[in-house]
C-alpha cells in the first residue's frame, strides 16, 4: 500500500507511475475522499477544544453563586450536545478513514527507479542466459512434450485427475509422484544450506493475511475461498510474509531469509486459453518459495541474492534458462522491481517463467504494519522491504526435467542432483 500523505503530496508523480503501469488513475476520488477525512479530522479536534474549554469553565461556575451555576447548566447542556456531535463524526470519520484506505488499496506498487519503462512482455529485457538447449534434431529424434511423455511413461494422468476434480487439475503416479517429492526435498534443502530458514505454513490464510501481501482486496477473483470466509493460500509468500505481521524487528536481526514448501491454489480467472495443456497453468501446484525482509538499504543487493538463489537450483538441475527484467507494464501488483527465471521448454521451442523474483520495498509491509527499529533503538520503527520469489515452481521444474531429459527411447533420465532423492534411481522407464 502506498503513504497517504506522499500520494496527496506526489499527484503528478503517481499518476505518471500509474501510467507506466498501464493502470491509469483519476486522482479525484482520492483527493475528495483525503479532502473530507482531513475536514472531519479538523472539525473533530476543534470541538473537543470546545468541550474541553467548557468544562473547566463548569467546574469554576459550579462554586459560584446561583446564577453562575444556572449558567453551569446550561453549559453542561452545550457540552452534551457536542458530545452528541462528536460522537457522530467519530462514525463518520471511520468510514471516512476505510474509504480511503479502500482507495489506495487499489493502487499497485511504484516501480523503481531501475524498472524499465514499457507496456508489456515484448518490453521486457533480457537480463543473460545460461546453458543452451539440446539440439534434438543433431540427436536424431523429435523431443516430445511434458503433457504426452508423462502419460506415455505412466507418471502423469490428466484423465482422472478430470474425473477426481475438473480440468487444469494433475494427479501423478508412481515415478511421477516420487519425482515430485524428490524436487521440493531437492529445492527445500538447496535452499537451507543458502542460509533460508524453512517454515511449515497453513494452507488456508484470513482476510487479512491476504490483504498483508495484496492478494485483496483486488485479485479476490483469482482465490479460491471457503464457506467460513478463509481462502486457499496462492503462494507460500502470503504465509511467510505475515509472520510478522504487526511486529517490530530489531534491525541487528535482518536481513531475514525464509522458505516454505506449498501447494498452492489459484483459480486463473483471468487466465482462459492460455497453457490448457500440461503442468504450466494448473489450479492446484506445488512451489518453494523464498521470502526475504530486509533494510531500505540493502533490500536491492536482496534482490540480486534472491535471483542468485534461484538460479543456482536450475543450474544445479543444469536446465538452460535466461534471466528477464521486467519492465513495468509487465509487473505484478505489489513489485517495485521484478526479475523473472524462464526455464527452456522444447515443447514451446522457447522459453518459460518458472519463477519470478521481486523486491516489494515497502508496499506490503504498509498493509501489514512490519516494522523494524535501527540499532540503539531512539529513532521511530522504519517499515522493512519485503522480498518473495519461486525457488522453484516445482510442476514447471517437473515439466523442464521432463522434456529436457528425455531420450530418442521415450525413458526419461534423472538429473544426478536428484538421484539421492529417489534411491539412487537413474533413469524413469514405462515400467516405473
Amino acid at each position: 500500500m502506498l503513504d497517504v500523505r506522499f500520494v496527496r503530496e506526489n499527484l503528478e508523480d503517481v499518476r505518471e507511475a500509474m501510467r507506466s503501469r498501464q493502470k491509469p488513475w483519476d486522482s479525484t476520488a482520492f483527493m475528495t475522499l483525503d479532502t473530507r477525512r482531513r475536514t472531519l479530522i479538523a472539525e473533530l479536534e476543534g470541538l473537543k477544544a470546545e468541550r474541553n474549554a467548557a468544562s473547566k469553565a463548569i467546574g469554576f461556575l459550579m462554586r459560584g453563586d446561583e446564577a453562575e451555576r444556572t449558567k453551569a447548566d446550561q453549559a453542561k447542556e452545550a457540552v452534551r450536545v457536542i458530545n452528541e456531535r462528536i460522537e457522530a463524526l467519530e462514525g463518520e470519520l471511520v468510514q471516512a478513514e476505510q474509504d480511503l484506505r479502500d482507495e489506495v488499496l487499489s493502487l499497485p506498487n511504484l516501480p523503481s527507479a531501475t524498472t524499465p519503462q514499457g507496456v508489456g512482455e515484448e518490453d521486457n529485457i533480457e537480463a543473460r542466459r545460461w546453458g543452451s538447449p539440446r539440439d534434438f534434431e543433431v540427436e536424431g529424434f523429435a523431443p516430445q512434450a511434458h503433457w504426452d511423455l508423462g502419460p506415455a511413461l505412466g507418471i502423469i494422468d490428466f484423465e482422472r485427475a478430470v474425473k477426481l476434480a475438473k480440468s487444469r487439475f494433475i494427479l501423478l503416479s508412481g515415478m511421477g509422484a516420487r519425482l515430485e517429492r524428490a524436487i521440493i526435498n531437492f529445492m527445500a534443502d538447496t535452499h537451507g544450506a543458502r542460509g533460508y530458514k524453512e517454515w511449515w505454513c497453513p494452507l488456508l490464510g484470513n482476510a487479512d493475511t491476504l490483504t498483508g501481501t495484496g492478494n485483496l482486496p483486488k485479485f479476490e477473483d483469482d482465490l479460491f475461498k471457503t464457506t467460513g470466509g478463509m481462502y486457499l493460500i496462492p503462494t507460500a509468500e502470503v504465509m511467510l510474509t505475515n509472520i510478522h505481521r504487526d511486529e517490530v524487528l530489531d534491525a541487528d536481526d535482518l536481513p531475514l531469509h525464509y522458505c516454505a514448501f506449498t501447494p498452492c491454489f489459484r483459480e486463473e480467472a483471468g487466465s482462459a486459453g492460455r497453457d490448457t495443456r500440461g503442468l504450466i497453468r494448473v489450479h492446484q501446484f506445488d512451489k518453494v518459495e523464498m521470502v526475504k525482509f530486509a533494510t531500505p538499504e540493502t533490500s536491492f543487493d536482496e534482490l540480486e541474492g534472491m535471483v542468485a538463489d534461484a538460479e543456482n537450483i536450475l543450474q544445479l538441475l543444469e536446465l538452460p534458462y535466461r534471466v528477464i527484467t521486467l519492465c513495468t507494464g509487465d509487473m505484478g501488483f505489489s513489485a517495485t522491481k521484478t526479475y523473472d527465471l524462464e526455464v527452456w521448454l522444447p515443447s514451446y521451442n522457447g522459453y518459460k517463467e518458472i519463477s519470478s523474483c521481486s523486491n516489494c520495498g515497502d508496499f506490503q509491509a504498509r498493509r501489514a504494519n512490519i516494522r523494524f527499529r535501527d540499532a540503539g533503538g531512539d529513532k521511530k520503527p522504519r517499515l522493512v522491504h519485503t522480498l518473495n520469489g519461486s525457488g522453484l515452481a516445482v510442476g514447471r521444474t517437473m515439466a523442464a526435467v521432463i522434456e529436457n531429459y528425455q531420450d530418442s527411447d521415450g525413458t526419461v533420465r534423472v538429473p544426478e542432483v536428484l538421484r539421492p532423492y529417489l534411491g539412487g534411481v537413474e533413469r524413469i522407464t514405462p515400467a516405473s
